[in-house]
């Protein structure tokens, strides 16, 4: 049997969570769109991608530029009509160890990214899809969506809201044949994650987490939240009364830099 060809868009697909999905989809016809800002590292990607028998195209954007992704995006899907579309790109920042709080700049950035660059890598390609009526949009948040960390509110501030927001899509685009899963990782080995400080319990690789996801998408799972005890531990923790959660909620701090995915 032949296999069947297929089209996935990735945002945010130079390294970590991004990298390891693009490596997992990569095989004989499938056609990768890959979306990042450093030009060197995506290229690198998307070599390593068609060694293992995939298309690619690149560009290198920025999810925040509204215009330029709509254009991207619009075109991509003209030629080759998306079958998944991953909205992983995002940025972390939070409060300096020298700072009460964390800087303005940096959370107007990290929103724009977080927030506006999902919407603005999802709404272009949303009536295509609805008139073809099949379609997987995934949207990558965090377990920090259910926990609000004191040290990083900016950062919970945007993944629950992408969170929120993908939940209230699922449902809007139902009878539309496109499925819609929110991913929530907990700690995944990346650059990103290596420049935080503090304890990270269950760190797993990125590969494990693309495994997971590509999984959880082929199911159309709303949620896909992993680890499993820990995102448990976390859901549970949310529910918590707030004198409670201040009580047990960890020190969280990614210093001065504002890190991206």
């Amino acid at each position: 049997m032949t296999p069947i060809s297929r089209t996935i868009v990735i945002t945010g697909a130079s390294s970590g969570i991004g990298k390891a999905l693009a490596l997992r989809y990569a095989r004989k016809r499938t056609v990768l769109g890959l979306m990042g800002r450093s030009i060197a590292r995506l290229n690198k990607v998307a070599d390593e991608c068609r060694q293992l028998g995939a298309a690619v195209q690149v560009a290198v954007l920025d999810v925040r530029a509204r215009s330029e992704m709509e254009q991207w995006l619009q075109d991509f899907d003209n030629r080759t009509p998306i079958d998944i579309l991953i909205a992983n790109a995002g940025v972390m920042a939070g409060r300096p160890t020298d700072a009460a709080i964390e800087s303005s700049p940096a959370s107007n950035a990290l929103l724009e990214t977080n927030v506006l660059g999902v919407l603005n890598s999802i709404q272009p390609v949303l009536p295509q899809m609805m008139a073809r009526r099949r379609g997987q949009i995934g949207i990558v948040s965090s377990l920090a969506a259910f926990v609000p960390l004191p040290d990083a509110p900016s950062y919970c501030a945007s993944k629950s809201a992408v969170l929120t927001y993908g939940l209230a899509l699922r449902n809007a685009l139902r009878q539309s044949g496109i499925g819609v899963s929110v991913v929530c990782p907990g700690y995944v080995m990346t650059p990103m994650m290596q420049q935080e400080s503090g304890w990270k319990p269950f760190a797993i690789p990125p590969d494990t987490a693309a495994d997971i996801i590509v999984r959880g998408l082929r199911r159309n799972r709303s949620i896909i939240a992993f680890p499993f005890l820990f995102a448990l531990v976390t859901r549970v923790g949310g529910l918590l009364p707030d004198s409670v959660r201040r009580w047990t909620m960890p020190r969280f701090t990614v210093g001065e830099r504002t890190l991206f995915d």
